[in-house]
């Protein structure tokens, strides 16, 4: 007979035993509440599906101007790697550093991490390195900023209206659809099933859409 397996909360540290779920049944902490796993259909197909959107929106958003701005007849636009070329003409170093890291170099890499993990994982194959890039995506994935960016554009956008004639550009519309895409990427990735599909991969099984992670007895 097989010793039961436990898992420990994340928030309060309490050991409890893992019991089966069903399809869309979620596990909480019996001390604080807290989630403790949930057993979601093709959570991880969910999450490339969605994670191969971002990065489609992602380069379009790199691709295109964010906003054009027209004072007295005199148009201008700019991309936002153009953005941070301007800071950096304008001696404005260390944000101009700041915004590439947060919103161009942490989300592509992040995206292609990502990509790299699931897309062989959804035909039977383990990338390789796959820990060391697990381990990577995780420590980035702070670092990805395109919420605070859309806000500091909107912020900017509002006082600029004073000054100027604003159209939002194309990639502005994308980076809210980006931003969008992100959250439910982030929403429905799930680690608990991510190693759970590497192990039946190793096992010489082939994972289908029916397989759900095995609970302890």
């Amino acid at each position: 007979m097989s010793s039961p397996t436990l898992i420990a909360c994340h928030e309060c540290d309490a050991l409890q035993r893992e019991t089966p779920l069903p399809v869309g049944g979620t596990a909480r902490c019996a001390r604080c509440g807290a989630t403790l796993y949930r057993n979601t259909r093709n959570c991880l197909e969910r999450t490339l599906a969605l994670t191969l959107g971002a990065a489609l929106l992602f380069v379009v958003a790199n691709f295109f101007p964010i906003m054009g701005l027209e004072v007295q007849g005199v148009t201008n636009a700019t991309t936002l790697f153009g953005a941070v070329q301007r800071l950096y003409d304008q001696e404005r170093t260390a944000v101009a550093g700041l915004v590439l890291a947060t919103t161009i170099v942490a989300p592509a890499t992040q995206l292609a991490t990502l990509i790299y993990l699931l897309l062989p994982l959804r035909f039977n194959r383990v990338p390789s390195g796959f820990a060391l890039a697990f381990r990577f995506i995780e420590a980035i994935r702070p670092w990805g900023m395109i919420e605070v960016f859309m806000l500091g554009v909107l912020v900017s956008l509002v006082k600029l209206a004073h000054v100027a004639s604003v159209t939002p550009g194309i990639a502005l519309w994308s980076f809210g659809a980006l931003m969008l895409l992100l959250a439910g990427g982030a929403a429905s990735f799930d680690a608990r099933d991510l190693w759970h599909r590497v192990e039946v991969i190793k096992q010489g099984r082939r994972v289908t859409g029916v397989d759900t992670m095995p609970m302890a007895n």
